[in-house]
């Protein structure tokens, strides 16, 4: 019997998300489908919020060896957009190193539209394979803000870097919607994590990551990060320089905090927390993207700083709700 449907023509694991400016104001969805194992949530808009907010996850909470996801958004202009996730980003493990599990991303902002993509990290499970490309073209009025870590693995069962191949490339796109064939990238960020490759060089992955948990790279570009990425270059130029030492007494310093802006406390407090959490990051500006590259000893402490830099700045929580702030809480 001949189906009266017509054929589909997704694919399992495509999605597609439209975003656009609602006649009263606000964001909403025009466009929403997903096919298994990717599966996508929007939950009802409260009628301040000011952004859409959608859930990224996948069926049984992870990426299985074999499963690809290609996901495309569309943010017209003056519309915004907020990506979260319930929890990390599984990737179970593969009995093949030809058997790789990817995901793409391809996201096309419009002017005067914004996108904030801030999720859990990626935890890729011990002999995982997978492949991750996000690429991003953005009008010369567009606002990005994208969050992409990686964790070192399952703590608890013993995992440490313990996956056999890892990539991530981020490209960020300049688009001339009357120019297509004038594109300009402006930043290919790339992270290839091989047990092979380091093997290669006679160093395991686990002590070329000097004991890092998790590592990751923030992506920052348009008006509306325009203070959020400021902030980022400020502190990063502001601390303290390599060989430098406070000679203090711990009287003294705290003799000296009470005298302290609240601005300069949050500063004094937060570097004494990259010093415990035993957080590396750093900031540079290229054509004009802020990229921020941060790495730590644990999850939670590189949880905890970069939710904490991102909510005292204050902007993302302006422009597109606390909501968008839930996975770096």
């Amino acid at each position: 019997m001949n189906s009266p449907f017509p054929p589909s023509s997704s694919r399992p694991g495509d999605g597609r998300i439209v975003t656009g400016l609602l006649p009263a104001g606000g964001s909403g969805l025009e466009t929403m489908t997903y096919q298994y194992p990717l599966k996508l949530i929007a939950p009802s808009p409260s009628g301040d919020q000011p952004s859409i907010l959608v859930f990224l996850l996948s069926y049984g909470g992870g990426l299985v060896a074999g499963d690809q996801v290609n996901l495309s958004i569309h943010v017209r202009p003056e519309s915004k957009l907020s990506i979260a996730t319930q929890g990390h980003t599984k990737i179970f493990k593969t009995s093949s190193a030809d058997i790789i599990t990817r995901q793409n991303l391809n996201v096309h902002i419009e002017n005067d539209a914004g996108l904030c993509l801030l999720p859990d990290p990626v935890q890729p499970f011990e002999d995982s394979v997978y492949a991750q490309t996000q690429i991003f073209r953005l009008e010369s009025r567009s606002s990005l803000c994208l969050l992409d870590w990686v964790t070192h693995g399952r703590s608890a069962r013993g995992e440490n870097w313990s996956l056999v191949h890892w990539s991530g490339r981020n490209e960020i796109w300049l688009t001339d919607p009357q120019s297509p064939a004038r594109d300009r990238l402006l930043v290919r960020d790339s992270v290839v994590l091989s047990r092979e490759g380091s093997n290669t060089v006679g160093r395991p992955l686990q002590e070329m990551m000097h004991n890092l948990a998790v590592s990751g790279t923030l992506i920052l570009r348009g008006p509306m990060m325009k203070s959020l990425g400021e902030f980022f270059l400020a502190e990063f130029a502001a601390l303290p320089r390599i060989g430098a030492r406070d000679f203090r007494s711990p009287e003294d310093k705290a003799g000296e905090d009470c005298s302290l802006s609240e601005f300069d406390l949050w500063r004094s407090q937060r570097l004494e927390q990259e010093r415990k959490g035993e957080i590396l990051w750093s900031a540079a500006q290229v054509r004009g993207c802020v990229i921020i590259k941060l790495g730590a000893r644990t999850v939670e402490a590189g949880r905890d700083w970069i939710g904490s830099m991102i909510m005292k700045e204050g902007s993302i929580a302006n422009h597109f709700g606390s909501q968008a702030l839930m996975c770096i809480r």
